[in-house]
Formats: structure tokens, C-alpha cells, sequence
């Protein structure tokens, strides 16, 4: 029998195994080419999508943003001095309430411009978070669900629970009548409002309605976004120079 073995099998096999740039290029993104980020672009784009991940981990399959990978982000944003602007877009359905009130104070903390914009969705806790920049877009098709807070899972059955509960509420209420132009009346019709929601109590803002209400600057897409950064930018370099 003959035992001779192809040697240009073995030189084959670890091509097989090893796969090109290009290839997870379509696995991962579906397409050849992905636009980058200028190296010197001033503008840092941050993304929060899905659910606002915070204390307990949500099950796999959920479309997350975790805080505490956000958190270290903003931070880093704030000390480069590379970064001139921030870009926060928005397509999320709430979560973690605490999370997302940490996340908003932190974005209107920022010394830096910075511009949100709503695309898709920007419910429950992703309110606070969209009003806390300088400024803020919506687009046209765009909602944001205005709900009062509400727990999942045990709950002691204590009047002191219900007090947690109205003290939170009342956190994501001045936060939000604080950061836009909305004031508290309107902001608790909006939340309390009967009949709007399928089996729920709040309001659906679509688009032109945050606006109307005050809740949003301005309807808009990126094009919009990114030019009022700049704006924005330009105005905080003249007004560093004239104190200096």
C-alpha cells in the first residue's frame, strides 16, 4: 500500500482555517467597504440602541446598551482634548431607570457640545437621556413613549414602595422639565394621560408633537445634527478665546 501523503494538502489546510479581512467584512457587516471616521474628525459619535442595560443583566437575545461600557466612553470624551463635540444618536425602548438618569446627567455634565438626535425611538428612560444635550433632534417619523415608572419582578408590598416609586418619578420629572422646555404640567398630562397606550397609561410623541411640546428642539436628521454641532463648537472656540 502506499502511505505517500500530498504535501500541498498540508500547505491547503491552514489556508482553509484562516479567513481574509474581507470575508468577516460580509459576515459581520454584510458589505465590502465601511466608511471611517476622519482620524482628526473633532466629533465623537455616541450610540444607544435597544435596551438600557443596568443592575441585572438582560437574557441574549435582547438588543442591549450596557451603562457601564458607556460611563468610562463619556468620561474619555470629556478628557480628550481631540474631541471638540459629541453626537448622541438614539434608538432605544428604555430600561434601567437609574442607569439611564446616570447616562443623561453625565451627557449634561459634559463641558463639550454636544447634540442628540431620536431616530426610530426614544422611550421611557431614553427621554431624559435625548433632552440632556445641548440640543436635540427628532426625526420626522420618530417616537418617544411618555410612561410613569413602572417595576417588574417581586415587589414588597409596602406603602414605602409606592413612596420609592413617586420619588423616582419625580427625579425623571424635574430632570426632563429641566432640560428641555416642556413644563412639569404638561410633562405629567403627557405621563398620566388615559387611552393612548394599548393596556398602559402615557402619551406616544410622534415626530412634530416633541417639538410642539418642548420636549425637542428642533425636527431632523443627521445632516441637521451634525451642522448644529459644528455651530456649537465654533461658538464654545470664540467664546475660550475671548476669555482668554
Amino acid at each position: 500500500m502506499d502511505f505517500e501523503m500530498n504535501g500541498n494538502d498540508q500547505e491547503q489546510q491552514p489556508k482553509e482555517d484562516k479567513q481574509s479581512p474581507l470575508m468577516e467584512k460580509i459576515q459581520q457587516l454584510g458589505q465590502t467597504n465601511v466608511p471611517q471616521l476622519s482620524q482628526d474628525s473633532k466629533i465623537h459619535c455616541l450610540t444607544i440602541v435597544g435596551q438600557i442595560e443596568g443592575h441585572l443583566q438582560l437574557p441574549p437575545q435582547n438588543k442591549t446598551t450596557k451603562y457601564e461600557h458607556l460611563i468610562p466612553q463619556i468620561v474619555a470624551i470629556e478628557q480628550n482634548p481631540k474631541i471638540e463635540g459629541l453626537l448622541v444618536i438614539l434608538n432605544t425602548v428604555g430600561g434601567d431607570v437609574e442607569a439611564g438618569l446616570a447616562l443623561a446627567e453625565m451627557l449634561a455634565s459634559l463641558s463639550k457640545p454636544t447634540v442628540s438626535i431620536v431616530l426610530g425611538g426614544g422611550h421611557s428612560i431614553g427621554v431624559p437621556i435625548a433632552v440632556s444635550c445641548d440640543y436635540a433632534y427628532i426625526a420626522e417619523s420618530a417616537t418617544m413613549t411618555i410612561h410613569p415608572i413602572r417595576l417588574t419582578g417581586l415587589v414588597i408590598g409596602v406603602p414605602q414602595t409606592f413612596e420609592y416609586l413617586d420619588k423616582m418619578q419625580e427625579r425623571v420629572i424635574n430632570f426632563v422639565t429641566k432640560h428641555s422646555h416642556i413644563s412639569e404640567e404638561k410633562f405629567k398630562d403627557l405621563m398620566f394621560a388615559k387611552g393612548n397606550l394599548t393596556r398602559d397609561i402615557g402619551t406616544n410623541v410622534i415626530g412634530a408633537d416633541a417639538v410642539e411640546f418642548g420636549l425637542i428642539n428642533e425636527v431632523g436628521g443627521i445632516g441637521p445634527a451634525l451642522k448644529k454641532l459644528e455651530e456649537l463648537i465654533e461658538n464654545n472656540e470664540n467664546q475660550e478665546g475671548l476669555v482668554q
